[in-house]
């Protein structure tokens, strides 16, 4: 089947919403191409025609197999059946990145990547993701050796093997995720994806405006200097102070050793956000299953 046979192919002949591939194609083109490379060797200052960027062929994602598209997203949790219709034909939905605007497209539900409105679409059903208030004195691990409290024991009645997605300390609290989805948990963990996570953190004497500036430039510490992205003083008083401050770093306890450095003693630490997931009202010691759009957001903020 051809590639404009599906409804790919926006007004005169490149794919719909495909703009940044003609981009990629078309290195060195901009503003006329090469020095010395303009038509019938035009000379001194004449102006030189801009090349145009090569159109990149579009790819026909259709799935004689498959299953329709609106059926997929549907099943997905996207709307009723008309509603995803109306996703598609207006141009909402991307399948492995060609916008797909004709409601017979069908595809794999177990292979193909979909996104709607940019946000990728989780079509695997056995995949979970939970959020967990972590008490204080409870590890972050599946099973301790030593025998001190777990995670595990507040999923115990969870059929599926989960992975829990970094760590906090057994003297902080807060929000923990625990998936069965392996590619997910290793991308949330992953410096690279340098995803943000934000805390509560109770302190030991006043803290002004100012520290947030010198944390911001960057706090130095044994295993190198770590800079938080966003600081705010919430309350202080003479004898404490309540901080809270996002920062992307994974180190071992690197939010405590930060404010030691700093002559600020942590004596409370609550994680409440890690990317666009929030801890909200959870109660500690209770999960709750992440929504689709929840997971969906988490896919998108770690480029799935």
């Amino acid at each position: 089947m051809s590639g404009g046979g599906r409804g790919h192919r926006g007004r005169g002949g490149a794919p719909a919403g495909a703009s940044g591939g003609g981009a990629r194609g078309g290195r060195g083109g901009q503003g006329g191409g090469r020095p010395g490379a303009g038509r019938g060797g035009a000379a001194g200052g004449a102006a030189r025609r801009p090349q145009r960027r090569p159109t990149p062929e579009p790819v026909d994602v259709h799935d004689p197999d498959g299953v329709r598209l609106q059926k997929v997203l549907a099943t997905a949790g996207l709307g009723s059946r008309r509603a995803c219709e109306e996703l598609i034909a207006s141009g909402r939905v991307t399948v492995d990145d060609q916008v797909v605007t004709e409601l017979g497209v069908r595809v794999s539900p177990t292979s193909a990547v979909i996104h709607v409105d940019g946000m990728r679409v989780q079509l695997d059903s056995a995949m979970v993701t939970l959020a967990l208030n972590k008490p204080k004195g409870v590890v972050s691990t599946m099973h301790d050796p030593e025998g001190r409290p777990s995670v595990a024991q507040y999923v115990q009645d969870r059929t599926e093997r989960l992975f829990h997605v970094g760590r906090l300390d057994a003297d902080s609290e807060g929000l923990l995720l625990l998936t069965n989805d392996g590619d997910l948990a290793n991308r949330l963990s992953h410096p690279s994806h340098g995803v943000p996570k934000t805390y509560l953190v109770e302190l030991e004497g006043r803290v002004t405006a100012a520290l947030g500036n010198r944390m911001r430039a960057g706090i130095e510490l044994e295993d190198g200097t770590v800079t938080v992205d966003d600081f705010k003083v919430v309350q202080t008083t003479p004898q404490a102070s309540l901080v809270e401050v996002v920062l992307h770093e994974g180190r071992n306890r690197v939010v405590r050793r930060m404010f030691d450095e700093v002559g600020h003693p942590v004596t409370r630490l609550v994680r409440t956000k890690i990317g666009p997931i929030r801890l909200g009202d959870l109660r500690p010691g209770r999960t709750r299953v992440l929504s689709r759009t929840e997971v969906g957001s988490l896919m998108t903020s770690v480029g799935m």
